[in-house]
């Protein structure tokens, strides 16, 4: 079975686009590898440009997020750039639906998330590192910092979600069972 985890970063904002996730202008490249250095370059919060070449992100795993993250076009260049980019855990308050079904025939897990607890996972402080475990439906965010308890929670999952993300995505899915 897919592991799921690693380090986290935090984009604290609601309605992150695809536009914001992979700029339209590179919707013609012809390879997912191609995407890979786009990944959020045109991300803004708080009104600042997010640093996608930062060392945080180029190790991140896990996206932890808020509300309706994906939003806009339902273009698949989108979660190929996570998907290339070794992301494989985005956890948000919800996803925009044809961004979370697509992220599931990637094989990347989509984790929705309470507001009670999201807050518990951004009010952490220093090195996040998730890890999930997908037979229990649950998720536990350890930090770096000697104060810092551990914040574990629970999800819900459909099974054939489970079992398209457990098998790496759609493809790997389907040459398992057909």
């Amino acid at each position: 079975m897919k592991e799921f985890g690693g380090p986290a970063i935090f984009l604290d904002r609601n309605d992150i686009n695809t536009d914001e996730i992979i700029p339209a202008k590179y919707l013609t490249e012809i390879t997912k590898s191609a995407l890979k250095p786009h990944l959020l370059e045109d991300l803004l919060l708080d009104g600042v440009s997010f640093d996608n070449r930062s060392p945080a992100m180029q190790s991140a795993r896990v996206v932890i997020t808020r509300d309706n993250f994906g939003c806009g076009s339902s273009r698949e260049h989108a979660v190929w750039a996570f998907e290339v980019n070794d992301i494989n855990l985005i956890i948000a308050g919800s996803f925009a639906r044809i961004f979370r079904q697509n992220m599931f025939n990637c094989g990347i897990l989509a984790i929705e998330l309470g507001k009670n607890d999201l807050d518990r996972l951004f009010a952490m402080e220093g090195n996040i590192e998730v890890r999930v475990d997908l037979r229990q439906n649950s998720m536990t965010a350890v930090s770096d910092a000697a104060d810092q308890s551990p914040v574990s929670c629970t999800f819900t999952l459909n099974s054939l979600d489970r079992d398209l993300v457990a098998a790496g995505g759609w493809l790997n899915f389907a040459d398992q069972r057909y």
